[in-house]
């Protein structure tokens, strides 16, 4: 090799080592003048002075992670949990690894969490948890179905379980299980979860759930209960009694967007095209980002033979959400025909 061509390569790898260097001590920097200012200094100040109490770190932790600082509040819990091994600092330091997405990390550190700490449902929950994020399907549910052969009143581990069978259009396991859920904890997460499913059902019972829902919100600020109570309407044609439903929405948050697209919906199926145009463009007044707005008019123009105006609010809907392949196949359509 020529010994000026090895020079000069040797001279650019200290330029690019030197760099890296520089941009991990500016890095490291940065992370300390969080650390050395507001809520946390008085904290780095103790952990200086003892730096191996772990308790100190996991106050900065939670701090840290109240100010959305979850990258730094990783570190100190990292740093308690080798300090101090015990299960409630393994909890922290497991949800720590989730706010920080670190799903393979996580499933190595709860894989063996569930071996030190047997007895503890939280790392064994949230194993299937870590597992269905890396699409480990088979696993996860293995998990949930353990926990609940261990207590048949895991009401997580059966929310868990449904919401699974869910994703794998597997409704009579989800709702099976979404049922056995609520029986033993009326949540509301599982509550609009199973009334939802059993609206896409067009079964009544959602109506039961979601008046359930509605009853125990004294604030009256649910608007999810109502919706669905929309969606079952329209869903078996009682359109009155739909757009009523959605009309109480808009009601109690003039913002909930979804709203106005189903009632515009209701209209088109009606073939009042003027009405459900009306509604579409409140939707856009609300939220000018709406992609489904924008397609439902476009629908609505094309059903009266404006293919021109239709197109662009296609186009403008696929623009806003480039996985609307709905929106996509109907600008082909239009373009391609005769």
């Amino acid at each position: 090799m020529d010994r000026n061509l090895y020079l000069f390569g040797a001279f650019l790898l200290a330029i690019i080592l030197y760099a890296c260097r520089d941009m991990d001590k500016s890095k490291g920097s940065g992370q300390q003048a969080i650390l050395n200012q507001g809520p946390w200094k008085s904290l780095t100040d103790s952990i200086q002075s003892f730096p191996t109490n772990a308790l100190l770190y996991l106050n900065r932790a939670e701090l840290l992670s109240q100010a959305n600082q979850h990258e730094l509040a990783h570190q100190d819990y990292k740093k308690a949990w080798e300090l101090e091994p015990g299960e409630v600092t393994a909890e922290q330091f497991t949800n720590s690894l989730f706010m920080t997405s670190q799903w393979q990390a996580a499933i190595d550190f709860l894989e063996k969490c569930t071996q030190q700490f047997p007895t503890n449902d939280f790392f064994k929950r949230r194993l299937g948890e870590a597992y269905l994020q890396t699409g480990k399907v088979k696993e996860a549910m293995s998990q949930f179905d353990q926990l609940i052969a261990q207590d048949s009143n895991q009401f997580e581990a059966w929310y868990e379980k449904g919401m699974l069978a869910a994703s794998q259009a597997d409704t009579t396991t989800a709702i099976a299980s979404l049922e056995k859920s609520y029986a033993i904890m009326p949540t509301l997460t599982t509550g609009l979860a199973l009334a939802n499913m059993y609206a896409e059902q067009k079964n009544a019972r959602c109506l039961m759930i979601a008046d359930h829902l509605l009853a125990r919100d004294s604030a009256q600020e649910l608007v999810d209960p109502i919706f669905i109570k929309g969606i079952y309407y329209a869903n078996t044609r009682q359109d009155a009694k739909a757009i009523e439903q959605f009309d109480a929405c808009i009601k109690r948050d003039w913002k909930f967007n979804e709203a106005y697209i189903e009632k515009g919906i209701v209209f088109f199926e009606q073939k009042n095209i003027d009405e459900a145009l009306r509604i579409f463009k409140l939707a856009i007044t609300v939220s000018n980002t709406n992609a489904d707005a924008y397609f439902w008019i476009g629908r609505c123009h094309e059903s009266i033979q404006q293919f021109d105006i239709a197109r662009d609010y296609y186009i403008k809907a696929f623009s806003l959400d480039p996985s609307f392949i709905e929106a996509k196949s109907r600008i082909e359509k239009i373009t391609n025909q005769p």
